[in-house]
């Protein structure tokens, strides 16, 4: 334990703030706007605003993992959904405290309101322990998966190669993300049909993609960055 708490001591210090800050922060901002379903207007296509930010989450992981390793990256991932959760709690915290939200001003409607914005804030047990152990089971895909693609296909293949590693692993633990949440959360407390689970898991995994495709030209630059000027970290076997 002591080892390990140190190892990721270190990974902190080495790590640039920005990606630790954009990692922690996609995190809290995709669990907060999954509150928001997108209205499709097709039955059996479910989406959540959680996509606007799950891209970046993913896009920092692969970046994690290209350079410092998939152990370092999943050390960084528990990490941030301890935040995360930690935030939840704040969040609660605040749904309890009396007062009024100032969107919940609308004549005849104000105890309504209030009380709403106090339950999206607050949170549900079971879809906080439901993305809590989605995330975890996809970053260690994601994390992994980059890392073996790269082994395979040789580690300094520049911008292909990075978005060869990244675009696969998104893809997939993406899509298991999605399955598993939709499996413990979605049809169990909301009724989905597993026609629904799949295809809101597919759909979201291949949109959260395109988000990625689009902006991976930064995140390969960054991780030259990490890779060329980096100060010595942890890395992963």
């Amino acid at each position: 334990m002591r080892k390990a708490m140190s190892e990721f001591r270190d990974l902190m210090r080495s790590v640039p703030p920005l990606v630790v800050s954009l990692l922690f922060l996609s995190i809290v901002g995709m669990n907060l706007l999954a509150n928001k379903s997108i209205n499709t207007g097709v039955d059996w296509l479910a989406l959540d605003c959680g996509i606007l930010f799950s891209w970046l989450t993913f896009l920092c992981m692969d970046i994690l993992t290209q350079g410092y390793g998939p152990r370092a990256a999943t050390m960084m991932s528990v990490a941030a959904l301890g935040m995360n959760l930690l935030m939840a709690l704040i969040f609660f915290i605040a749904s309890r405290i009396p007062g009024a939200w100032g969107e919940s001003f609308v004549e005849g409607s104000e105890e309504i309101l209030n009380t709403a914005l106090n339950n999206t804030f607050g949170g549900t047990w079971f879809i906080i322990l439901g993305s809590s152990i989605a995330f975890l089971v996809s970053a260690v895909i994601n994390n992994f998966l980059n890392d073996g693609i790269g082994r395979r296909i040789g580690r300094d293949r520049g911008f292909g190669g990075f978005a060869v590693r990244a675009y696969v692993s998104t893809f997939i633990a993406q899509f298991a993300d999605n399955l598993v949440f939709a499996l413990l959360v979605s049809k169990v407390f909301f009724g989905w049909s597993l026609l629904q689970c799949f295809t809101c898991a597919l759909t979201g995994a291949l949109l959260e993609l395109l988000f990625e495709v689009f902006f991976s030209p930064m995140g390969y630059r960054l991780t030259r960055g990490l890779l060329t000027g980096r100060r010595t970290a942890p890395q992963a076997a």
